[in-house]
């Protein structure tokens, strides 16, 4: 027995994609296919096992699912590899209405890059950290929606981010109840912004869509930018628009490789 599956990559952020999932995998199965799955030395490897199901609501539904077997509400480096792969399976116009967590959104695929419109930014006000004290040190913040949550920290460009240490800890922050996405964010001499990740339920990775899109908006909150930025990610560089609280985020997709799950580590489809 076996499960079908597709790597893809949105500038090193790594999904799994299974388009046929067996109905016989209940929730607490799914939770637990995502652990092995995204596993990198047992499993596949990955920061996020993407799931495609029918859509009344849209074209098609994405279900994403991290390393820890918890669901995110969204992921905007996901939803451009699931854009780009569903574009190339049924052959069509190149705009998707995508169902997600965050309600439907909008995907445009042309010449391998992926634009989506990602719907309104929330500031996070009262009762969201203003200031994080790291190491004694306080250091400016702020908590932004994106259907998920962020907490964007504004960091001075030489300093010496110790991502592993600092991020997990604020992603158990108080004020967020489900934990959050941690960020750290630099501003470039040439206007540009750098943006480091600890993705919640998954840790470092090298990029994080949703994560750029709440930088670009904490950003402009902050005075670093205006309604376009370039955001510099370990992984490569996203284009974030803003036109009030709406972002649309453009950045590539690649499929890496195609494989099949054979069901290791106590995680077995019951169908071919």
């Amino acid at each position: 027995m076996s499960l079908t599956f597709e790597k893809w990559h949105g500038i090193g952020n790594d999904f799994v994609l299974i388009e046929r999932v067996p109905t016989s995998l209940g929730e607490c199965d799914l939770s637990e296919l995502a652990q092995a799955v995204c596993q990198r030395t047992f499993g596949v490897g990955a920061d996020g096992l993407l799931l495609a199901f029918p859509s009344e609501a849209g074209d098609i539904r994405m279900m994403m699912l991290n390393p820890d077997g918890s669901e995110a509400e969204m992921c905007g480096n996901g939803l451009r590899c699931f854009a780009r792969w569903h574009h190339e399976l049924v052959n069509g116009s190149g705009t998707y209405q995508i169902e997600t967590g965050a309600g439907v959104l909008e995907c445009r695929v042309e010449d391998g890059k992926v634009s989506v419109e990602m719907g309104d930014a929330e500031i996070l006000g009262e009762g969201f950290p203003r200031t994080v004290d790291i190491e004694g040190t306080e250091f400016e913040s702020l908590g932004v929606s994106m259907g998920n949550p962020h907490l964007v920290v504004f960091v001075p460009e030489d300093l010496e981010i110790q991502t592993e240490k600092w991020g997990r800890l604020l992603e158990v922050h108080p004020a967020f109840e489900k934990r959050t996405n941690v960020h750290f964010l630099s501003k470039l001499e040439d206007g540009s912004l750098r943006q480091v990740t600890w993705e919640r339920g998954a840790g470092i990775t090298l990029a994080c869509g949703t994560g750029a899109c709440a930088c670009a908006v904490a950003a402009r909150e902050h005075g670093w930018c205006g309604d376009e930025a370039l955001v510099h990610l370990p992984g490569g560089d996203l284009e974030i628009a803003l036109d009030g609280l709406a972002v649309t985020m453009t950045g590539p997709a690649e499929h890496s490789f195609d494989g099949k799950w054979l069901g290791k580590r106590g995680c077995w489809p019951d169908e071919d």
